[in-house]
């Protein structure tokens, strides 16, 4: 077992509630404490720890990612353009699950729970059955409700929700905002890889402080604040070069460095390092010093994320799902069939959505030979005929040149034994 298994390992068996720092694991598993640090990184990325400003990193339990983002109430009023007939003072609960009222009433019991949606029509004894069992209700097709069934939304406090549309059009609206919600949930987030808690340096430091810092923690790079915590430089081993030790750091530090919130995708964060040819980058909630995100954990992130199941699809995953890959010795080859989301007006292949397949059969070329994270510098691409509905094709992705911080592949479209497109990528390696 690796020394860095034998942490998280260690880590994992922690009382819930136990505080850890550094030096701690250092000294007791007699690893060193740059070891123990990453550890700590990945257990936190993880799920297993928590640090916590003025308190410290401490052993919490793991938490499992809910199955679906939830939305309120009242959000359901806005995207189906409904209105509220009764129980107002519950619009702020979480809706768990929705259902419709196709069945007879003696069979619904046993599907409302408490907190649940009844997407029904005219129905008095349905919808008093909901709301007696804690359940909102939705009345479809814009009909009139009793006032006994108001009366006792208002007194359950659960919504009562009317809406124009018909039940199924509801229901897919509702659907389709989960959806998306789902979809945006799997987007990695700054939050969820940044360092929280980071060392930093004041605006009124000096050389020596930046020394005597990185002497403590071996990092090279650190935030510049005000004394607001508002993040005004950085300052890394490049800009001290071999000054003196009271030369004042906001002599040498870049000012008005980029920042990021910690709701930015890191995809973003790490395309901006890339482009800036910048390693670590502050996070700041107004304005103020929050977290620090260096490429190692953007990448670390972005990998954590790529084998992590799909709760929603998006364009490029619907696509690409059509399709397996193999690796070959020197890139990867995708086989498939075209597939009806990929026609275009016209009825044949989109060259939209044979771009998407052909650009991500050059990144999985990268991540597959190279085990590199990349971004999109340059795509050429030329197209030859077209491709049928239901038509075989195949995709190989060759990786022709590949330096510290670039490289190239040659992708081949082929259906019938013959070249349909030919694509050159070049990509920025995203640098540990």
């Amino acid at each position: 077992m690796t020394k860095h298994a034998r942490i998280m390992e260690y880590i994992k068996k922690l009382e819930v509630g136990s505080k850890i720092s550094v030096r701690q694991l250092a000294n007791d598993l007699n690893v060193s404490e740059g070891t123990a640090y990453r550890a700590i990184k990945d257990a936190q990325l993880a799920g297993y720890v928590y640090t916590m400003p003025r308190v410290g990193t401490i052993r919490i339990e793991k938490k499992e990612d809910e199955i679906i983002e939830r939305l309120s109430f009242a959000e359901v009023v806005n995207i189906v353009e409904g209105s509220v007939l009764g129980g107002r003072s519950g619009l702020h609960k979480p809706l768990s699950k929705f259902l419709i009222g196709a069945m007879e009433v003696k069979e619904m019991p046993k599907f409302i729970e408490p907190g649940s949606l009844l997407i029904v029509g005219n129905r008095k004894d349905a919808q008093i059955l909901a709301l007696e069992r804690k359940a909102a209700v939705l009345v479809t097709g814009g009909f009139e409700v009793d006032s006994e069934v108001i009366e006792l939304a208002d007194k359950v406090e659960m919504p009562l929700l009317s809406s124009s549309y018909d039940t199924f059009t509801v229901a897919t609206i509702i659907n389709r905002a989960i959806y998306k919600r789902l979809v945006r949930k799997e987007v990695a987030r700054v939050k969820d890889a940044m360092v929280t808690n980071p060392d930093y340096l004041t605006i009124d430091a000096t050389i020596g402080d930046w020394r005597k810092l990185y002497k403590m923690t071996q990092h090279s790079k650190f935030p510049v604040v005000d004394k607001d915590m508002k993040v005004c430089g950085i300052v890394t081993i490049n800009d001290i070069s071999s000054l003196e030790d009271d030369v004042p750091i906001k002599d040498v530090m870049s000012k008005d460095p980029i920042t990021l919130t910690k709701d930015t995708p890191v995809a973003h964060a790490a395309q901006l390092m890339v482009w800036e040819g910048i390693k670590l980058i502050p996070v700041v909630e107004d304005k103020k010093l929050v977290g620090i995100l260096t490429r190692k954990d953007a990448i670390k992130a972005l990998q954590h994320l790529s084998f992590q199941p799909q709760l929603g699809e998006t364009a490029d995953a619907i696509i690409m799902n059509r399709f397996s890959m193999l690796k070959t010795e020197d890139g990867i080859k995708l086989r498939g069939k075209t597939d009806p989301v990929m026609l275009n007006p016209y009825g044949v292949a989109s060259s939209g959505a044979l771009m998407t397949i052909m650009a991500n059969a050059g990144f999985e070329a990268f991540r597959a030979q190279k085990k590199l994270e990349t971004v999109l510098d340059s795509f050429t691409v030329y197209f030859s005929k077209p491709v049928q509905l239901e038509e075989e094709i195949e995709v190989e992705a060759k990786i022709i040149d590949i330096g510290r911080k670039s490289g190239k592949a040659e992708v081949n479209l082929i259906h019938e034994g013959k070249l349909v497109a030919k694509a050159i990528i070049s990509a920025r390696v995203i640098e540990r």
